[in-house]
């Protein structure tokens, strides 16, 4: 079963076509400093192509001042709280302005990992077990039920910034609270003992799977955006019906949660053979070390090509609806 729609490119050669673009980039969430790598990343390439892109940081400017500067879309580069679970997807588009990505539900949907959880098990995607917690105290039973090790983490957080994996339960108590302190509720989540997998998606089409492989306790942020001991393999695996797999259950998913444009989805295959989805990030990172620009450069597309292709995403029809207000390029 699928609630998404896969929408086809929409090729634009001419940078002229996107007009006044304005990077979303830095905002105030947990993960401001990736946004703020990612965000220059990403207007160094358009730029590059010749695109009319400047930087823009809500947290220092608000959209008060973005409404006055009459930019015809955004891209937007924005992590986390604020930028990624469908704020400001909405704010653009009561401001009329189209925006790159996923729209305001599959993003508020996509960040919330209880609910997009639940939703994965409503549409037959296979998805760790799990227990909502909203204290401390309630991990104990959820471990009791679920067995260790668990995967502890917030709901609504990216980049597995509050994320712990735990092997028995003298750990336990320590890890709830850090997953709680970035808010209620938090997920206790079976531990999938296996190969970690992340499936890139790109206008409607699965790019080439990448197989993760970390000497840290799990892919945490230090492995993610730190390391130099992380080790990435794409494809990530050599058996062509097994990376169909991994494509066909990444795609599933993303078009359960409605997600459109681009993003990227996070598995692990157990060691019983059983693919699980963990997660699908609608604005994944753009920086040196992300996933997204090492599957799309084996699909033979660069950098530069990958921020223009992520940007023809803006003239999506799905974010093109009426503005409820004043658009910011009106006279």
């Amino acid at each position: 079963m699928s609630t998404g729609v896969r929408v086809k490119r929409k090729r634009i050669s001419n940078a002229a076509d996107f007009g006044k673009v304005a990077v979303l980039l830095g905002g105030s969430s947990s993960e401001r400093k990736v946004s703020l790598e990612t965000g220059t990343a990403v207007l160094t390439a358009l730029l590059k192509r010749g695109v009319d892109a400047v930087a823009w940081d809500p947290a220092e400017h608000g959209m008060r001042k973005f409404s006055d500067r009459g930019f015809d879309r955004a891209w937007i580069a924005l992590h986390g709280a604020g930028g990624e679970d469908g704020s400001m997807q909405g704010a653009l588009q009561c401001l009329g302005t189209p925006y790159t990505g996923s729209g305001v539900m599959a993003s508020a949907l996509a960040m919330d990992k209880v609910r997009s959880k639940h939703l994965f098990c409503a549409v037959g995607v296979t998805t760790p077990d799990f227990e909502v917690i909203h204290v401390a105290e309630d991990a104990r039973a959820a471990a009791d039920r679920l067995g260790y090790p668990l995967v502890l983490k917030p709901a609504g957080q990216g980049s597995s910034v509050g994320m712990s994996k735990v092997f028995d339960a003298s750990e336990l108590t320590a890890a709830a609270k850090l997953a709680l302190g970035f808010g209620d509720p938090a997920i206790v989540e079976r531990c999938i003992m296996g190969d970690e997998i992340t499936v890139a998606v790109l206008q409607g089409e699965a790019l080439p799977s990448i197989r993760i492989v970390t000497p840290r306790t799990f892919y945490d942020y230090k492995a993610k955006y730190e390391a130099d001991t992380t080790q990435y393999f794409c494809p990530g695996t050599d058996d062509a019906n097994l990376e169909s797999r991994y494509r066909d259950i990444a795609m599933r998913a993303f078009e359960a949660l409605g997600c459109s444009g681009w993003g990227r989805v996070d598995l692990m295959a157990g060691r019983d053979g059983v693919l699980q989805v963990l997660e699908v990030n609608t604005v994944p990172g753009m920086t040196s070390h992300s996933l997204v620009p090492m599957a799309a450069k084996v699909a033979g597309i660069d950098f530069v090509e990958l921020c223009w292709r992520i940007l023809e995403t803006s003239f999506a029809r799905a974010n093109e609806l009426p503005a409820m207000g004043v658009a910011a390029n009106d006279a």
